[in-house]
């Protein structure tokens, strides 16, 4: 029934970051390595369990999908935050324009994420909500709950303490600092023009 999730790569290129060493970064895709694995064990045994037993409290079919859902949450934000890392750090573009319009200054919206990243415990994301045409941020802190729906990840900042620990120990605002440094703005101005085309006229519940 599913097609069986392949690891990408990982790109020489981040074995060069500034202020993120190598060793940090093949310890983080390995992790990545094992939210695929898990992804696809979750969807192998939804196809062998008995699907009329469900319950809410628990049962396979809850624990499995559960399960199916944190792991492939963790491939899609790892592969979002390993391609967008790699760059010179220097924002602009249109992205950088929507969050001037939306935050007040460039300076205001880093603000702001940069506190989110230091309060979450999971990740930061820059989002943007295609259908109220909005720009936000919020934290997720297992990287399971705190997603809004609708919304599309343009800026995911990973802060579990395995993206920075063996770099920073438990100064996690020097990490943000690094990886603020390495941004490919290309790579975010990519993304966000691809959602942009998804915006359709908001749907009125209320008349």
């Amino acid at each position: 029934m599913y097609k069986e999730i392949k690891a990408r790569p990982l790109p020489d290129r981040l074995l060069k970051l500034n202020g993120i060493s190598a060793r940090t970064i093949k310890e983080h895709y390995k992790l990545y390595e094992g939210y695929v694995n898990k992804a696809n064990e979750a969807r192998a045994k939804l196809e062998q369990v008995d699907l009329a037993k469900g319950n809410a409290t628990y049962s396979d079919i809850r624990a499995l999908k559960r399960g199916e859902s944190y792991a492939l949450d963790g491939v899609k934000l790892h592969e979002l935050y390993f391609a967008e890392l790699g760059g010179k750090g220097k924002p602009g573009g249109d992205i950088v324009k929507a969050i001037q319009s939306q935050y007040g200054s460039y300076d205001r919206f880093l603000a702001e994420f940069r506190g989110a990243g230091l309060s979450g415990r999971g990740w930061a994301v820059l989002a943007l909500d295609p259908e109220w045409e909005e720009l936000f941020i919020y934290i997720t802190d297992d990287q399971h709950n705190g997603h809004v729906i609708q919304s599309v990840p343009i800026l995911p900042m990973d802060v579990f303490e395995h993206a920075y620990y063996i770099d920073y120990g438990t100064s996690r605002g020097e990490y943000i600092d690094a990886f603020f440094r390495n941004l490919d703005w290309t790579v975010i101005n990519q993304r966000y023009a691809q959602t942009k085309k998804a915006i359709r006229p908001r749907f009125r519940i209320f008349g």
